[in-house]
């Protein structure tokens, strides 16, 4: 088991990495002050086929615990499931004592996260990830719902107890699942550690080498770059911006597909090679990362997409200000920084960059 420190102003929380450390969860509540009164394991009903009974097993009697499950898809991260979960907790009776535990991916991290941010102004939640994106998305305290115009755009920073990565959750996640996490975990490498992208790029040849050791090393070191990033900027007023590197763009693209036949990090990969050519130090770098992902089984572009409806919700993004759009771009390896565009200049380029892809 790795265990990793976050240090963040509101909070300081372990993450538990390694095969098994699921039963870390019955140690992580005993040690809880005060003790909760019950649980609520919020999950989705693919993850809950799978690790709902493992999870329950291990905490045992020691704890009363309720569960909701709600379907799979981040479109499911809405209005009415924030809703349906708020009044569940309320029903079950859940108090200021009681812990939200978040069983799945980045969708159910961010909707359970929400839901313990908001409940009676806030109560404790444990992330329990089983996705390799979630790497991404279970540390740094971001939570939040989708808006029909716009991802995530409805949230709160709410920073867990604790995160329990049981790695053997991820053996069964599908391979556009893993092509999603592993994107994120290339992002984390393009904005802080080109050492860590030369050792995947030499030994990821295929998704299926993303496994064992080198997908546990892979995790931590993207969870330590998040770390050093967030630890610096918790509520994202400056540099922890760096971290939406290829986010503006891929945003847009899963808005305008209404969240189908696209993961997450399939649609970053998409925004992340569009950011790459915006600089033309990074042209070259963005041509090579092309090539490997495509060798990867990356889907391309969704050319029936417009640019002009890429760039109204990119418009909307969190970062634009005062009508410019603000992307991330890299000065090179580990040097991102942000830059405005108009809508028009933005608009013309991404015509462009669709045309050529």
């Amino acid at each position: 088991m790795n265990t990793i420190h976050i240090t963040t102003p509101s909070k300081n929380y372990p993450v538990f990495i390694g095969e098994k450390v699921i039963n870390q969860i019955k140690v992580v509540l005993e040690n809880l002050n005060p003790s909760p009164k019950n649980l609520l394991i919020i999950t989705d009903e693919n993850v809950g086929a799978l690790y709902l009974e493992t999870v329950q097993r291990v905490i045992g009697d020691a704890f009363t615990h309720e569960t909701i499950q709600i379907q799979a898809g981040d479109d499911q991260k809405s209005f009415e499931n924030y809703m349906a979960c708020q009044s569940f907790a309320l029903t079950k009776e859940l108090d200021r004592s009681s812990v939200v535990i978040a069983l799945g991916g980045g969708m159910i991290g961010d909707l359970a996260g929400f839901v313990a941010g908001t409940y009676m102004r806030g109560i404790r939640f444990i992330q329990v990830p089983t996705t390799i994106l979630a790497h991404d998305s279970a540390v740094g305290g971001k939570t939040g719902i989708n808006h029909p115009e716009g991802k995530n755009m409805i949230g709160v920073f709410h920073q867990p107890e604790a995160v329990i990565y049981s790695t053997d959750f991820l053996t069964t996640l599908p391979l556009n699942e893993k092509r999603s996490g592993f994107a994120e975990v290339v992002k984390h490498a393009l904005i802080a550690d080109e050492n860590l992208y030369r050792s995947l790029r030499e030994n990821v040849k295929t998704i299926d080498d993303l496994k064992g050791d080198c997908l546990q090393q892979a995790l931590i070191k993207g969870i330590e770059i998040k770390n050093a990033i967030v630890t610096q900027d918790e509520k994202e007023k400056g540099i922890r911006a760096y971290l939406n590197f290829g986010h503006t763009l891929g945003h847009a693209i899963e808005g305008e597909l209404q969240y189908k036949g696209i993961t997450h990090g399939e649609a970053v990969a998409l925004g992340m090679l569009f950011a790459l050519s915006l600089n033309e130090g990074t042209e070259n770098l963005g041509k090579e990362l092309k090539l490997w992902l495509t060798s990867l089984g990356y889907p391309s572009f969704p050319k029936h997409l417009s640019s002009s409806s890429l760039i109204n919700r990119m418009k909307k993004d969190k970062k634009a200000e005062k009508g410019m759009i603000q992307m991330v771009l890299l000065n090179g390896f580990g040097k991102p920084y942000l830059s405005p565009f108009t809508s028009k200049e933005l608009e013309r380029k991404l015509s462009s960059f669709i045309g050529e892809i």
